[in-house]
């Protein structure tokens, strides 16, 4: 089968034209049209990945992160963007971003994925699209009971495998109304604020921001990579139940930039 098959159907779920404007999800490299081997599953293309790939014999890349953002003026290997790239080449490999057009589905989507992790339901995009509920940024939703507020940050820190869990004052003894946003969402939080969820877990805070939670809600800030790593699973889970005609795997390579002491 062709490569073009596997894209379609990732298409399906989660169209390109649903990507932010800054965004550059889609296929970086390799063609449509290759002859499908098996596909290796990640969150980052790197070198590493690439190496992975051509051991275990997948000449398709699916990546959350796309590895390119804004243009490439050469290809001399002098950065791991154009080092990647030209080992996947050399090797006959096609890498394929699947990012913000994911993050902005409801059904499938890396935010539902995040939110089963954490016991979440009645869940709702946070901030959706004028035109269509289901699509747009973020997610809420309520657990099953109240949870005692620190117990449920400790409960976030163990599924989400977190190093380093940074979080502002405890608000209230019980937490039951979550929004959640998988990578960068500090942009979310004043809809978190009026949809009046106790909580809102994130990534990327930066010191000042914090300050933004005027006591009104908890800002749970767990790691970029760590509020994103479930969607290899959730990508490759998706690959296996449509198709049976090639291995779909979970790259072992930890592609987190940030080590914690």
């Amino acid at each position: 089968m062709k490569i073009r098959e596997v894209l379609d159907y990732l298409e399906s779920i989660a169209p390109l034209h649903l990507q932010e404007s800054y965004d550059n999800a889609g296929l970086l490299c390799g063609s449509r049209d290759m002859e499908l081997s098996d596909v290796l599953v990640c969150l980052d293309s790197t070198e590493a990945v690439v190496d992975e790939a051509i051991k275990k014999g997948c000449n398709l890349i699916v990546a959350h992160h796309p590895i390119i953002f804004s243009g490439i003026r050469s290809f001399t290997g002098e950065t791991y963007i154009e080092r990647t790239l030209i080992k996947a080449i050399k090797n006959d490999i096609a890498i394929y971003a699947i990012h913000t057009n994911l993050d902005n589905v409801h059904e499938n989507g890396v935010n539902q994925k995040f939110a089963s992790k954490l016991g979440l339901i009645n869940t709702k995009i946070l901030k959706p699209v004028e035109y269509d509920a289901a699509i747009g940024s973020g997610l809420i939703g309520d657990l099953e009971k109240p949870w005692d507020s620190m117990a449920f940050l400790s409960h976030v820190k163990e599924v989400m495998r977190v190093s380093s869990l940074k979080y502002t004052p405890i608000l209230a003894e019980t937490i039951q109304k979550v929004a959640i946003c998988g990578g960068s969402g500090s942009f979310l939080l004043e809809e978190a604020k009026a949809q009046s969820a106790n909580l809102f877990i994130t990534a990327d805070y930066k010191y000042h921001q914090f300050f933004d939670s005027n006591n009104q809600i908890i800002i749970a800030d767990i790691g970029h990579y760590e509020s994103e790593f479930y969607t290899i699973e959730l990508i490759k889970e998706l690959l296996s139940k449509k198709f049976t005609k090639f291995a779909a795997h979970c790259t072992e390579v930890n592609t987190n930039p940030i080590n914690y002491l």
